[in-house]
């Protein structure tokens, strides 16, 4: 009977398994085909899904960049999957990454106008301290997007696809462990070819085949032709400052011996505050998004927006005026005071870094340090977290004697959720009269009152300005807090008109508010803000100036300068003594007005915005990359 059975066993074996072995390579088969179907269905619908959040893609987008996207999340989907073993979970993985990146993108680009690129990273814990600040309502649009790529997790979920287990115990030439060999190789691939591809589209000859839009000054528009992870990724090359063409250290030490002379300031413990020069309080005030839209397109209000700085940039006495040209759009602060402080610019480095978070790590000479070194008292001021953009390290480097922030403004007057300017400016006038008799002042003041978003109400603020033909809270509001802030700078400046101690005030907006803000002013004329000629975008990198003095001094109106320039034009009417580098600076500022990411104008009026290798600048590079990254003696 055993035998029989044994034998029967053995005929069903026969007969069972070739069956068995058949139906294993069809179902194998249909896994294949499935997988293979997946990874290229889901990546084309999370990538629409995704851009259709920012934009309609057909619109900017040309066909073989879309193509280049889909790429990016089939690879990204294959990466998840070999990891994790299973396709719906890799499904899950990639779709989650495109929700979050639709999603973040969208409400970013509301707030400042710009898309999230690869500098926001560090500055991430900057951005969590002000997001309760904003709005987050979305369109139906947007939510129905979102739950089409959360209907695509759902579907997923039937997927019972999954490659061989890893780290498990098997015999060497088992099926396991062929199986475990077969998925190392496969996770290993999609490494390479992530890897791959990632260095195929940041190649400058990819670039100009692919006809890839690489203009990294206007980010949004690069994402909207690009397509958000191409753009990232062409962004984040930039990442890493290269050398300039020609540079040594030598080289830099070479060119500053020119500029070596008895009006440069030492250093040594000796010399510093020995100076018995009477100098001259120097207060600069960097205006939260203080800027005057007109120069944008012409519209009216109901009321002036900004009486008394018109008054002193239209022929203010002991006044110098005009537009300072930055290098940021409705966000980055810390870049304009970088610039203004150092001296150096923004056009030599990559678009949206942040050099006070990444470049910045020990003492570096500035403006206040120079001051300093003349028994100058270097005060920075900020009625805000103390923490944000680096500023409580930065400053210390700089050669800042004290740092106040938010905590420190006691009592203070608030005007929806920050410090006004008023008193913001009452700290400063605080600060003068509690200085030591005799010793000058150097007051840098970065203000809050203006700062984004400006769409909620508040029961401490109503705004009176109203833009005729504009029905946006708003463009009306933010026009209304620059109003408040005119009139406390008026009140700053009539307090020491009647002061007998030289003083000089210098005030500047860091950058323009966001499209939300101008958008309903060029659509009063027809136009849009993503459909700017060159010219019309470069008049978005205006802001204005105004350095006011108590006593005589020269004085010029309708300049053109960038805040590096603006930095050394100060130190230059009070009369200080400076450093080899802004003296190389004095000298590039007569020919050269304004450098800036979009353009470098000349004194001869003239701007080029293909000229950061120009001649006229090649010191200027070398100069700033010592001065950042240099080793000094």
């Amino acid at each position: 009977m055993a035998e029989g059975y044994g034998k029967m066993s053995d005929k069903l074996k026969n007969e069972n398994g070739p069956k068995t072995a058949l139906l294993k390579k069809k179902n194998y088969g249909r896994r294949g085909l499935l997988t293979a179907i997946v990874l290229i269905i889901i990546p084309v619908l999370l990538f629409y899904l995704q851009e259709f959040m920012l934009r309609n893609p057909f619109e900017k987008m040309k066909g073989n960049l879309q193509i280049l996207n889909i790429v990016f999340w089939m690879l990204l989907l294959l990466l998840a999957y070999t990891f994790t073993g299973r396709l719906k979970v890799g499904v899950w993985i990639a779709s989650a990454v495109a929700l979050v990146l639709g999603l973040l993108n969208y409400f970013v680009i509301e707030f400042r106008g710009t898309p999230v690129q690869p500098w926001d990273i560090p500055s991430a814990k900057v951005a969590a301290s002000v997001a309760d600040n904003y709005d987050y309502s979305v369109t139906p649009a947007i939510v129905l997007l979102a739950l089409a790529i959360v209907a695509l997790c759902v579907a997923a979920g039937f997927l019972k696809i999954r490659l061989p287990k890893l780290f498990i115990k098997s015999k060497k030439g088992s099926p396991e462990r062929k199986g475990q060999a077969y998925r190392l190789i496969l996770m290993a691939l999609s490494v390479f070819l992530i890897w791959g591809y990632v260095d195929y589209v940041q190649k400058d000859s990819t670039v100009s085949k692919e006809g890839i839009y690489d203009k990294l000054f206007t980010p949004t528009t690069m994402t909207y032709k690009d397509g958000t992870p191409l753009a990232f990724l062409i962004q984040a090359k930039y990442m890493s400052v290269d050398k300039p063409s020609g540079y040594s250290d030598e080289k830099a030490r070479e060119i500053l011996a020119k500029y070596e002379n008895d009006n440069c300031v030492k250093y040594d413990a000796d010399s510093i505050g020995q100076s018995t020069e009477k100098l001259p309080n120097i207060i600069v005030i960097m205006n939260e998004a203080y800027s005057d839209l007109r120069i944008l397109q012409d519209y009216e209000t109901n009321v002036e927006v900004m009486p008394f700085t018109d008054s002193l940039m239209n022929g203010g006495e002991n006044t110098r005026s005009g537009y300072l040209n930055v290098s940021v759009l409705g966000g980055n602060t810390a870049d304009t005071e970088y610039e203004f402080l150092t001296g150096d610019t923004m056009a030599f480095l990559p678009q949206g870094s942040i050099p006070y978070q990444q470049y910045i790590s020990g003492d570096i000479e500035s403006m206040a340090s120079i001051l300093k070194a003349q028994g100058y008292s270097t005060v920075a001021m900020h009625p805000y977290k103390p923490a944000g953009w680096n500023r409580d390290k930065v400053y210390d480097y700089f050669g800042f004697d004290v740092f106040y922030s938010e905590a420190d403004y006691e009592n203070a007057e608030i005007i929806r959720k920050y410090v006004s300017d008023k008193s913001d400016f009452e700290k400063i006038i605080e600060e003068y009269e509690g200085k030591e008799a005799g010793k000058p002042l150097f007051v840098f003041n970065v203000t809050m009152q203006n700062h984004s978003s400006y769409s909620d109400l508040f029961d401490n603020f109503t705004p009176d300005v109203e833009v005729k033909g504009v029905d946006s809270v708003s463009t009306n509001q933010y026009l209304s807090l620059i109003k408040k802030s005119d009139e406390a700078f008026e009140e700053l400046v009539s307090y020491f008109e009647k002061e007998d101690e030289p003083t000089i005030i210098v005030m500047f907006g860091d950058h323009q508010p966001t499209d939300f803000v101008a958008a309903p002013l060029y659509k009063l004329n027809g136009k849009s803000v993503y459909d700017l000629t060159d010219e019309e975008l470069a008049l978005r990198y205006k802001t204005p100036f105004v350095l006011w003095a108590n006593y005589d001094i020269e004085e010029s109106h309708g300049n053109e300068i960038s805040p590096g320039l603006l930095g050394e034009e100060v130190l230059d009417v009070a009369g200080v003594k400076t450093s080899p580098y802004y003296n190389y600076l004095k000298e590039l500022s007569e020919t050269v007005d304004s450098v800036n990411i979009m353009q470098t104008i000349y004194s001869d009026g003239h701007a080029d915005s293909e000229d950061d290798e120009a001649e006229a600048l090649k010191d200027y590079r070398i100069l700033q990359y010592y001065h950042l990254f240099g080793k000094k003696d």
